[in-house]
């Protein structure tokens, strides 16, 4: 049982660029402000993600709410420098992985840390606490997963060790967080007895209190539609600019907003698309939004919100759980996906979001009838707003403490 004098440490990443920790991160900001205002002591141990401008992971320590101190992980770890600005491109490196497990053996054993609970964000940190946890530093540990899928690499032997990695972290952890409830059932596709594995907590993403608010209808632009994401193809943004030259024939004002970072060449290759179908009027691609105050103000400027997860086979979308649709949620808009994510099936249940084939026709299709129709649109938006007021990070992090009764 966690009590007000409790010792955290949450291992986890975040992409930094320009000495800035980025918004796309590993919880960052929702584990240390949950956890930070409500136990004594929590270290925060931030591994800088591959393409980031710094190598070293970051550790800061925060008292009853407060950041007390910020410093890097020590000499040993810092010795692994060359090799990881040898390899620092953004995608999957085995050498930041040996950096992230090195990092948390060296935090806990180097300032001879107790730590009450360990949340380590991916296998290999979770595994670093299950190693901790048999020597008698750490008292419980737990697997978050945000990210899962059984074909995750295309390399045979690399998705089958990654595969390992998971397995273990999930077997020999006190509980694993998923944001989904489409990963344990993956796993338990995959053949494992989950008997034998901890118990599998659903911990889905969420908000801020004070993020989950809406604009006033006439505060919004008519007809309007953003895409809001990252613009790598799979997620489906080319589809949203293909769908426009159909909507724009039925509603002549309608637009759409594309937001988001992603690879210079699929930017390139959506801003070549708008251009070939002369929709520069039409859409506005606005690209990164550097915080997610600044993206969600911009949101709830729009009437619709669009997912357009293309349906392919191995995507690891089809077990994650989607933020664009709860921010859609958040922000008071109704949305339209795809058959991919999960909880796409959640907001279609709440009466605030439908689900089409990802096709440029479908999506077309889906968004006309709810434009053309008031009523549906109201009743949509209104189901929106109902659905967003409780899914916090409150209620969130205190629901999978409570089932591994650690909290009252």
């Amino acid at each position: 049982m966690l009590n007000n004098t409790s010792q955290i440490l949450i291992a986890t990443f975040s992409p930094w660029k320009n000495g800035k920790r980025m918004p796309t991160n590993g919880m960052v900001e929702p584990l240390v402000e949950y956890f930070s205002t409500r136990y004594k002591s929590v270290y925060l141990l931030d591994q800088p993600h591959p393409g980031s401008d710094i190598l070293m992971p970051r550790i800061e320590v925060y008292k009853y709410g407060k950041l007390k101190k910020v410093q890097s992980s020590s000499f040993l770890i810092s010795a692994l420098s060359p090799l990881l600005a040898a390899q620092n491109v953004s995608a999957t490196q085995v050498s930041f992985k040996l950096r992230d497990f090195l990092s948390v053996i060296d935090l806990v054993i180097g300032q001879k840390l107790k730590i009450d609970l360990f949340i380590g964000f991916e296998s290999v940190n979770a595994i670093a606490g299950i190693f901790l946890k048999k020597v008698g530093f750490i008292k419980k540990v737990v697997y978050y997963v945000s990210d899962f899928s059984p074909k995750r690499y295309k390399s045979k032997w690399f998705n089958k060790f990654y595969l390992f990695l998971d397995k273990t972290a999930a077997r020999y952890s006190d509980a694993t967080w998923n944001v989904s409830e489409a990963m344990p059932a993956a796993r338990e596709k995959l053949g494992y007895n989950m008997k034998d594995f901890s118990p599998q907590i659903l911990a889905p993403n969420a908000f801020f209190r004070k993020e989950i608010k809406f604009l006033p209808l006439d505060k919004t632009k008519p007809f309007s539609i953003i895409y809001a994401g990252t613009l790598g193809l799979e997620n489906g943004p080319d589809l949203a600019i293909q769908m426009m030259p159909q909507i724009i024939r039925r509603f002549p004002s309608a637009s759409l907003t594309v937001a988001g970072g992603g690879r210079p060449e699929d930017e390139k290759l959506l801003k070549n698309l708008i251009k070939k179908l002369n929709l520069e009027k039409s859409i506005n691609f606005v690209g990164f939004v550097p915080s997610n105050k600044e993206l969600y103000s911009l949101v709830r400027k729009h009437r619709l919100l669009i997912a357009p997860y293309k349906a392919i086979r191995e995507s690891v979308r089809w077990y994650a759980d989607a933020v664009k649709i709860r921010m859609a949620l958040a922000c008071g808009l109704p949305v339209v996906t795809t058959q991919v994510p999960p909880n796409g099936k959640l907001a279609e249940k709440a009466g605030a979001g439908i689900i089409t084939k990802d096709n440029p026709k479908d999506l077309a299709n889906v968004i006309i009838n709810i434009f053309s129709n008031k009523k549906t649109y109201l009743k949509m938006r209104k189901a929106a707003i109902s659905a967003a007021k409780e899914n916090t990070w409150e209620n969130s992090y205190s629901s999978a403490l409570n089932k591994m009764d650690l909290t009252n």
